[in-house]
């Protein structure tokens, strides 16, 4: 096991000292270590959440699941896959794609995201509204608790209903309750035919954007993605300043060009459409993975970056959007967002000036409040998170939260006030 000296971070979730293990049991020891001598442990995968959560600038162990990673097991008849935690999302969707398998999520910055990260984030991309999120995606898990025992949670077959699903405790919960060392996915197989087609508001009539989305999600197709793209990510991506519809299609190819056939015979007048087929759309989506900080790259340009995670009723993502577009002239920041309209949660990206940044973001969730939806803030550097509540309003089931958290954590070595309500 690999030990380090370690320095401080621009966002925090740091250690005085980084260990490295290789293996479940190193984890164990180091976390009975630290549950019986009262020292805090703060965890990190490829580190691209490092801003997401978090009231302590460093932890006294920092515990890298960097040397962590690789197959443990892949059973292709029955598409299943179990891999250590911290192995990088896009290695193993290289290694899938020549059993003609994915795993069916959408991270943002696949080639360092771990897995396991993936999974204690329960991040989602604009294809949640085909593909679900990391914990639709999760069969079993093998967790270390703070005291150093291991557990097995979920199964590693499909169809497992025995007692309760376990699973879910840990999916989401920031680390909080264990640490997340190998995961059992369900897996789906690669389409034999994609497209995206980009669908641009020139006018920006958001009247005849919500008749055309409810009267799309009311047909029968069935698109992966349907993301609504601010004119300012529009521009980043396609070149086009537009409020642009990003619309994606997974299947044989007949049944794709059916159903952008089917596009074209709805599409609004005044609007243009684009298709990206097969390689196009997957560098499209390649480019819109990496639009947003990477906790792992210290930022340079001197701004203050910020991502705001909202959730509204599907079709209130236009009221979102376009709020947050309005607010670049009147904070002068620079603001990327984009929203699903078929499973309603939005990513707003702000960069500029830390009290603007601060400002807007207070705006936006005053605003999100009266369409009854919440938001959380996903990337903000560390001495901003002492400023603003994180988690915004604590839920009404937050005492559940901190009974199995006491429970679990008596001691709160693990990643203490990263989560919810300061857990």
């Amino acid at each position: 096991m690999e030990v380090k000296e370690n320095e401080g971070h621009p966002l925090g979730n740091g250690g005085k000292v980084a260990v490295y293990p290789k293996t479940e049991n190193e984890i164990s020891h180091i976390l009975q270590y630290a549950n019986k001598n009262g020292k805090t442990v703060s965890i990190v995968g490829g580190g691209t959440k490092r801003g997401f959560g978090g009231l302590i600038d460093s932890a006294d162990i920092l515990l890298s699941l960097a040397n962590l990673k690789g197959i443990v097991e892949h059973t292709v008849g029955d598409m299943t896959l179990t891999v250590k935690a911290g192995t990088p999302f896009q290695e193993l969707q290289q290694y899938l794609e020549e059993h003609n398998q994915k795993i069916s999520l959408d991270p943002a910055w696949p080639d360092y995201a771990t897995i396991g990260g993936i999974i204690a984030a329960n991040e989602s991309g604009p294809k949640r509204l085909a593909y679900g999120s990391a914990r639709d995606a999760v069969i079993g898990l093998r967790v270390v608790y703070p005291n150093g025992k291991v557990i097995r949670t979920g199964g590693k077959v499909v169809k497992n209903v025995a007692g309760y699903d376990m699973n879910k405790l840990f999916v989401g919960s920031m680390g909080t309750l264990g640490v997340l060392t190998e995961i059992t996915l369900k897996l789906r197989p690669l389409p034999k035919y994609e497209s995206n087609v980009l669908l641009s508001f020139t006018e920006g009539d958001f009247t005849e954007m919500r008749s055309f989305a409810a009267a799309f999600l009311d047909s029968q197709m069935e698109p992966v993605s349907l993301e609504l793209i601010s004119p300012s990510l529009a521009e980043k991506l396609t070149g086009e300043k537009f409020y642009t519809l990003a619309i994606s299609f997974e299947d044989n190819e007949s049944s794709v060009h059916y159903q952008e056939s089917f596009l074209k015979s709805i599409q609004p007048p005044k609007t243009k459409m684009t298709i990206l087929a097969q390689e196009k759309a997957r560098k499209f989506w390649q480019s819109f993975y990496t639009i947003s900080p990477n906790g792992r790259v210290s930022n340079q340009t001197g701004e203050t970056e910020a991502v705001l995670k909202i959730g509204v009723v599907n079709l209130d993502v236009l009221k979102v959007i376009r709020e947050s577009h309005l607010l670049q002239d009147t904070h002068n920041l620079l603001i990327e967002a984009h929203g699903g309209l078929g499973h309603g949660l939005c990513q707003i990206i702000l960069r500029g000036g830390s009290e603007n940044v601060i400002s807007a973001i207070q705006h936006l969730r005053n605003f999100v409040k009266e369409l009854n939806g919440y938001a959380v803030i996903k990337h903000l550097p560390f001495i901003l998170r002492q400023k603003i509540e994180v988690w915004w309003e604590n839920p009404p089931y937050f005492f559940l939260f901190k009974g199995i958290k006491t429970k679990i954590d008596p001691n709160n070595i693990l990643n203490p006030k990263r989560f919810v309500g300061g857990i």
